[in-house]
C-alpha cells in the first residue's frame, strides 16, 4: 500500500455545518487538497498546537501524549486509511520499542495527537482519488475570479480601497509577514484556493 504524505494547509469555520470546522490537508508532493470537516473541540486542539500555545491545563490530546510517554509508547505516524459513505477513517501507528501497533481514531483526533508527537500525516491513493480536490482546477476558478475583480476595479472612479495583493507573483513583491497576514485573511474568508497558493509560497521560502 503506497502512502501519500499530507500537510496541514488551513483551518477555518465550515460553511456547510454550523459549529464545525474545515481542516484542509494538502498533498506534500502534489497538487491535490483533502478537506475534512471536524468538530469545534478538535479544531481548537489542532489550532493550539499549530500556534504553539500552551493551555493552562492539558487538553485530552495533551493527556494522551503524557500517558503514552509515561508508559514508553511513541507515535510513529498518522494514516487516513479509508473513506466510507463520506466518513473518513484513520489510524495512529504506535510502537513500544518492541512491537508496532495501530489504534483506530477519527482523523481529527489522530491529527491533533500526531501534531503533538511531531509525526507525519499520510493517506492512501483511494482516499485522495475519491475526496481530493485538484489544485489546478481551483487555479482556473481563481483566475476567472481575479479577472472579474479587475473588471470591477476599472469601474471605480476613486475613493475605493485598493484590492489586497495576490500571491500570484509574490517573489520580491510581498514580504513574509504580509504573506502570513494574507494567509490568515484567506482562511477567515474560507478562500481555500488562495490560502493554498499562499501557504505553498511560504513553504517554498521557508524551505
Amino acid at each position: 500500500m503506497k502512502k501519500i504524505q499530507l500537510e496541514i494547509l488551513g483551518l477555518s469555520s465550515s460553511q456547510s455545518q454550523s459549529g464545525s470546522f474545515a481542516l484542509i490537508l494538502g498533498e506534500k508532493t502534489g497538487n491535490r487538497r483533502l478537506p475534512i470537516i471536524i468538530g469545534m473541540f478538535e479544531a481548537q486542539s489542532i489550532a493550539i498546537q499549530i500556534e504553539k500555545i500552551s493551555p493552562n491545563r492539558p487538553l485530552t490530546h495533551d493527556l494522551f501524549k503524557s500517558f503514552a510517554e509515561h508508559v514508553h509508547v511513541a507515535v510513529l505516524e498518522v494514516l487516513i486509511s479509508d473513506l466510507k459513505e463520506g466518513v473518513f477513517y484513520s489510524k495512529i501507528v504506535c510502537t513500544d520499542g518492541a512491537t508496532t501497533f495501530e489504534l483506530d481514531a477519527r482523523p481529527s483526533d489522530a491529527i491533533a495527537i500526531g501534531l503533538r508527537f511531531g509525526v507525519p500525516i499520510f493517506t492512501v491513493e483511494s482516499v485522495l482519488s475519491e475526496a481530493g480536490i485538484i489544485l489546478s482546477d481551483l487555479d482556473e476558478n481563481a483566475d476567472d475570479a481575479d479577472d472579474d475583480d479587475e473588471d470591477e476595479d476599472d469601474d471605480l472612479t476613486g475613493g475605493g480601497s485598493k484590492p489586497e495583493p495576490t500571491p500570484r507573483d509574490p517573489s520580491g513583491q510581498v514580504s513574509l509577514d504580509e504573506l502570513t497576514k494574507m494567509l490568515a485573511q484567506a482562511l477567515e474568508k474560507e478562500d481555500y484556493e488562495k490560502a493554498a497558493k499562499i501557504r505553498d509560497e511560504l513553504n517554498k521560502r521557508n524551505g
